[in-house]
């Protein structure tokens, strides 16, 4: 989903800046950019490290000149276990990188967007942040508080001119969604079948909400978690 939204951006006419701790994937990605023509920087970056998240904002900046959208895509699934069996260590990991991450780049992101006196922010949630799901509790529960944080920071900043939303996808054709199923096509390909539209959604299409609510179009949209999910949640 990540790299779609930077694809997306770098062909709305947008710089971007693409973050990953996989050092190689994200030059690859980045690359891949600069050949079709668009401006862009790669930079490795652990989000679970807020000294590299303030780093990779200052080299944005220092690249492009300000920082105008920020997409706060990076999350790590859990391991599946019980409550009861899962382990600190996996709980630290999980919420370093999906909540703690999204609060440490958002506060950077935040900082800079201040000096200007504009800026979106959009961070991606999930349907995980509206229900439970057994078996995945520290996922589950990093996602409620990226909801809860993004209300939180929206208030605090809309009078600042900067906006702060958020996207909850559903079933997204993804690694991520392969691992919850610990890789097993087939279980995957059935849950995909389960979604009321008939099959998992595309990263393009989390792409093309985040570009939407980051521009002039999505102007009073603020402290809102959009559900992008093919039915999945309807009730």
């Amino acid at each position: 989903m990540g790299l779609a939204t930077a694809r997306a951006f770098a062909e709305a006419g947008a710089a971007v800046v693409l973050a990953d701790f996989k050092e190689d994937a994200v030059k690859a990605a980045a690359e891949e950019l600069l050949a079709a023509g668009h401006k862009a920087l790669a930079v490795r970056c652990d989000v679970s490290d807020d000294v590299q998240v303030a780093a990779m904002v200052d080299r944005a900046v220092a690249e492009f000149g300000r920082l105008d959208a920020a997409f706060n895509n990076a999350a790590v699934m859990a391991k599946i276990a019980p409550t009861a069996d899962s382990t600190r260590e996996e709980w630290d990991r999980v919420i370093g990188v999906n909540l703690r991450g999204v609060w440490s780049c958002m506060k950077h992101e935040l900082r800079q967007m201040d000096r200007q006196g504009s800026g979106a922010i959009v961070n991606n949630a999930s349907v995980g942040a509206l229900t439970g799901n057994p078996g995945i509790g520290s996922y589950i529960a990093s996602k409620h508080g990226v909801v809860a944080l993004t209300r939180t920071a929206a208030l605090e900043y809309v009078k600042r001119g900067i906006r702060v939303n958020a996207v909850n996808p559903g079933l997204i054709d993804t690694q991520v969604a392969r691992d919850v199923v610990a890789g097993d096509e087939g279980a995957y390909a059935d849950i995909a079948k389960n979604v009321p539209i008939g099959r998992a959604g595309k990263p393009e299409e989390i792409a093309s909400v985040v570009l939407w609510m980051c521009s002039p179009g999505a102007s009073y949209v603020v402290g809102h978690a959009l559900t992008v999910d093919g039915g999945m949640t309807v009730v």
